[in-house]
């Protein structure tokens, strides 16, 4: 009896997983990043970068105020973002800490929107990452010629 539902998933199940090591989780990391990071504003988000204390994969918070509307619209909307952020996993390198502000309701929108909304804003994400880790971002443009001399 195998369900139709076990042939929709897009990917096996630990990448699905969204682990802890994943994740922004203590009030003084979010407020530590809100502070000191590199914001990118999109027309629902600010995206705000900074570098993570302890290198690794990138990790993401999310946060969602009462403005935004009731439980189950801000729930929705964080889901919408971590799936975003594991669409998007070209855009952040190891080492990197993003907290994502949903300014308005994501209640019509589909993963699709959320995730060719990020990245429009590729351009500054990647120049921000620049500034962070002062280095080529992933995916940036190619190195200028050498000098010649």
């Amino acid at each position: 009896m195998s369900g139709a539902g076990g042939s929709r998933l897009r990917s096996p199940a630990p990448s699905g997983r969204f682990p802890t090591s994943s994740r922004v989780r203590k009030r003084a990391e979010f407020l530590s990043i809100q502070n000191g990071g590199q914001r990118v504003s999109t027309p629902r988000f600010v995206l705000i970068l900074t570098a993570s204390a302890a290198p690794g994969s990138p990790r993401l918070g999310i946060t969602a105020s009462r403005r935004v509307g009731n439980a189950v619209v801000r729930s929705r909307a964080k889901r919408l973002c971590r799936e975003a952020f594991r669409a998007t996993r070209e855009l952040w390198p190891p080492g990197i800490d993003l907290v994502v502000i949903v300014k308005r309701a994501t209640e019509d929108s589909k993963l699709d929107s959320v995730v060719s909304e990020w990245l429009a804003a590729r351009a500054q994400i990647e120049e921000r990452l620049r500034t962070l880790l002062g280095t080529a971002a992933p995916s940036a443009a190619p190195p200028s010629p050498a000098p010649r001399g």
